[in-house]
């Protein structure tokens, strides 16, 4: 391919449910690789086979790439100069090159019907053929131009009889493929069946459009999973018997997504099974109502999120983890995309979440852990002691959504008490220091003065620090673990403190 080509990449997903994790990850690579080369990332929507079309997905794919950060640059959402970009709005200009290919001897019309076609099948294989296909032997003997007499070819067409247009795929040729990640791939034509191109109701199968849509839009890299590999040689005949082949665009299919445990492809199915979501967002199938859990409703952030595909198959070359968007658009080549599957490893995954989350602002997280409090009925709260509290709690959550399970202390009186705590902490010693520790309370009013008083309380009696603080902190918190407890007793107040201890002694003493 000359160097003088804008790089022109796409995303093209079929509006037939919600976008799998292993689709934003195309996504991802196709808008990487567009931007380090200053490139056009574009959105199009593959509806050839509308029998599958869900209601809803053309939106969720469109939301999903825009909570990931992903920008589209030509699409059905924002259009382009070679629009439309959706395929069942193109229907009408995919007859042409159907037609071209069979004024030319690529193609030929089939008139076979579901039964004989389902009989030529069930012949096969009682004679032994695994996977009985129509290709060059069978077409020699089935109902199509290649067979009939011309005039009856002709008869059957200007009569309205169904037919099909399929690609005359040669008996024994070698096809030569270059894959920028898997390098030279080659594919003998025996192994292809001769695809439909245009079916029975005028629309084009996902071969035809699909290179048509690709040519007509001038994109210069297929960047797409490794599922398409085997339909890769038929794409490759496409263009050449189209009179496209030095135009053709170069091909990268991205390795598989593997479970967790490296046993097969992950699948649409395998998040509620194996515990984490699958999908981008939440999804609500419109069919059953069944919901789906997404990443955005687990509390992943998008960058996390984002961070965690690209290293799905692709590696930096360098020890670097965490990229922003810019750096991943800096970093990024295909070259150094695998061959091998890459196993989606979920706990990694909450890791890098974790990463990110200790990074944010204190005062960001506030604002977004506002939502959480106001579930337990929280509000009004002064933000820049939460912002104080989302910086003492940070180090131990995964997600802003297991916040309150490390910070309800903080806007609550404990209900209940941890059990071993009480046990090795509230002996009738540990009841003492609380009563001795209340009075030191209740005499002074500045919390830094207490801190130094309950300090020297320990100190000059020699009583260890671990047992009397863990025994005021399990009063204050309910918990006997946590942040620096006088950080805590400073943002609740001493009046708070006060009422606490209490609480905790009554309670100690009935039970």
């Amino acid at each position: 391919m000359g160097n003088n080509k804008e790089v022109r990449t796409r995303f093209a997903p079929s509006p037939t449910g919600p976008l799998h994790i292993g689709g934003v990850r195309t996504a991802l690579f196709n808008y990487l690789f567009a931007k380090k080369n200053n490139g056009t990332f574009i959105l199009r929507i593959e509806d050839t086979d509308q029998t599958r079309y869900v209601p809803g997905a053309e939106e969720y794919i469109v939301d999903s790439l825009k909570w990931a950060g992903i920008n589209i640059d030509e699409g059905f959402t924002v259009g382009g100069p070679y629009g439309p970009y959706r395929q069942s709005e193109r229907k009408d200009m995919y007859r042409q090159y159907a037609q071209q290919l069979v004024d030319s001897g690529y193609a030929y019309y089939a008139f076979d019907t579901p039964e004989e076609l389902e009989e030529m099948r069930e012949r096969l294989k009682k004679s032994g053929v695994a996977a009985p296909q129509y290709n060059a032997i069978t077409r020699t003997y089935m109902k199509n131009s290649l067979t009939l007499p011309k005039e009856e070819v002709e008869k059957r067409l200007s009569s309205g009889e169904p037919y099909v247009i399929r690609l005359k795929v040669p008996r024994n040729e070698e096809i030569k493929i270059y894959d920028i990640i898997r390098k030279w791939v080659v594919v003998n034509s025996s192994k292809i069946d001769d695809k439909i191109l245009l079916k029975a109701d005028g629309m084009p199968t996902y071969h035809l459009a699909n290179v048509v849509d690709d040519h007509l839009m001038k994109i210069t890299h297929v960047i797409r999973g490794e599922e398409w590999l085997p339909s890769t040689p038929l794409h490759v005949l496409l263009y050449k018997y189209l009179g496209w082949e030095n135009e053709m665009p170069e091909f990268a299919h991205l390795p598989l997504i593997l479970r967790p445990n490296g046993n097969g492809k992950l699948s649409k199915r395998d998040g509620d099974l194996l515990g984490f979501p699958v999908y981008p967002l939440e999804w609500k199938d419109p069919a059953t109502g069944e919901i789906y859990k997404g990443y955005r409703e687990s509390g992943y952030f998008p960058e996390a999120f984002i961070n965690i595909l690209a290293f799905l198959g692709w590696n930096p070359g360098t020890d670097q983890e965490f990229f922003s968007m810019g750096e991943l658009i800096q970093a990024f080549s295909l070259e150094r995309v695998g061959k091998a599957g890459a196993k989606f490893d979920v706990n990694k995954a909450k890791w890098f979440n974790h990463q990110y989350l200790m990074r944010k602002d204190n005062k960001e997280l506030a604002e977004m852990f506002k939502p959480e409090l106001e579930k337990h009925g929280i509000s009004g709260y002064d933000m820049d002691k939460l912002a104080c509290i989302c910086g003492m709690v940070k180090e131990r959550a995964q997600f802003i959504t297991e916040f309150w399970d490390h910070a309800y202390y903080f806007f609550q009186s404990p209900q209940s008490y941890e059990e071993k705590g009480m046990r090795k902490f509230w002996s009738e010693e540990g009841l003492q220091h609380l009563k001795n520790i209340l009075s030191i309370f209740e005499e002074n009013t500045d919390v830094k003065t207490i801190e130094e008083k309950v300090k020297e309380y320990i100190t000059d009696n020699g009583y260890g620090f671990g047992k009397v603080l863990s025994a005021l902190r399990l009063a204050i918190t309910g918990t006997s673990k946590g942040p620096s407890l006088f950080d805590i007793i400073e943002i609740i107040g001493r009046g708070e403190v006060i009422n606490r201890i209490k609480k905790a002694i009554e309670y100690k003493q009935k039970n």
